[in-house]
């Protein structure tokens, strides 16, 4: 649900659970140049981190406001593993008229019960991450990748390719993992390297002189 945000002024709900989108399994977001399409994956995540995706990392939500506005606001109904949660954000000016200075933004996250789990900007941040698991910058890299990134992916040279990549998949972790599993393995090879020169260096007794060995300690043996 959402209000007033960028060309889509007024009212506006997208109902992910009901026909024809329920059955779907795949759809596009179509239409003209500035006809909202960017705007309703803003809302997304306006209404669980505070942020439109098609800043990025930068936080402007307040452009997000329809022009010769009051208010505005996205709201996102989700569901995790214990149950339906409700995400909001909010954003006014004062006395919701279109000339008022503008309020800093609100924040609050219910649960199935619509009660109150947070309020607070920082409290919902919290909660957001706590119930899905990802942060603002993950959400963006698995489930929502923001305008623009893929088709600078596609338009970059191909030695740009795996950095970018990397950035937009968020695997650098994995790209550190295995410079580590190289290191590890480089340094395991020059152990055995040496663990096995010091074998080379070991003189292996031919039978006889092994057999010659034995009954010579027997003997001392004996004599002890």
């Amino acid at each position: 649900r959402l209000q007033n945000l960028t060309s889509l002024r007024g009212e506006h709900e997208v109902d992910l659970t009901a026909e024809p989108l329920a059955g779907a399994g795949l759809f596009a977001i179509t239409g003209a140049t500035g006809a909202g399409k960017t705007t309703l994956l803003d809302a997304v995540t306006l209404a669980l981190y505070g942020r439109a995706a098609r800043y990025g990392n930068e936080s402007n939500p307040e452009n997000m406001m329809s022009r010769h506005t009051g208010e505005c606001r996205a709201e996102v109904e989700f569901e995790v593993a214990n149950g339906i949660h409700r995400a909001r954000w909010e954003l006014h000016r004062a006395g919701s008229k279109p000339g008022g200075k503008l309020q800093p933004p609100k924040r609050h996250v219910y649960d199935a019960a619509g009660t109150p789990i947070a309020g607070q900007i920082r409290e919902a941040d919290s909660i957001i991450e706590e119930l899905t698991g990802l942060d603002y910058d993950r959400f963006l890299r698995s489930a929502l990748l923001a305008q623009g990134e893929f088709s600078r992916f596609l338009k970059s040279k191909p030695g740009e390719r795996a950095d970018l990549l990397e950035n937009l998949t968020g695997t650098q972790l994995y790209s550190r993992l295995g410079m580590l599993a190289y290191e590890e393995a480089n340094k395991r090879e020059n152990e055995l390297a040496i663990k096995t020169a010091e074998i080379d260096t070991l003189t292996i007794l031919e039978d006889d002189e092994l057999e010659e060995l034995k009954q010579q300690h027997d003997r001392e043996s004996k004599r002890q």
